[in-house]
């Protein structure tokens, strides 16, 4: 994956470290931007934006838009996690995202280019849900 080149700033290295800290989450801007303030580095929206827009070309965070008009999502990508040939996963109740990684994601690459014809992009791609942990507190709250 190739990484900036650009200067390292104090604000940058706060974004990083805050997606980095918060990977198994979509962020959004608005999030980075209280962290920001919290740590008292007031930044402009335009600051954070420009930042979060080179890390998605860089391929060190992914991006999610879930509908038109709705603010879009970031997550940090790990090394090698190679998002863009997987489909991702988000527990609607706590909103952790999990990678599709594994041998079903090729059969089913497989299964629509033979059966359907389609040829399947995965970037920035999410189904919701909700995850193991999130349905067995729900279950326990009911008993």
């Amino acid at each position: 994956m190739p990484r900036s080149n650009g200067y390292n700033t104090k604000t940058r290295q706060l974004i990083l470290r805050y997606l980095q800290e918060n990977r198994r989450h979509a962020v959004s801007a608005a999030n980075i931007l209280q962290y920001l303030d919290d740590a008292d580095l007031p930044t402009s929206p335009t600051t954070v934006y420009r930042y979060l827009d080179k890390l998605t070309a860089e391929n060190r965070i992914m991006k999610y838009v879930a509908d038109k008009g709705e603010k879009a999502v970031f997550q940090y990508v790990d090394e090698g996690a190679h998002c863009q040939q997987h489909l991702h996963l988000k527990c609607v109740s706590c909103g952790q995202i999990y990678h599709l990684d594994c041998g079903f994601m090729d059969e089913f690459r497989e299964h629509l280019m033979s059966s359907h014809g389609f040829s399947l992009e995965c970037n920035g791609s999410i189904l919701y849900g909700t995850c193991a942990r999130c349905r067995d507190l729900k279950e326990k709250e009911k008993e």
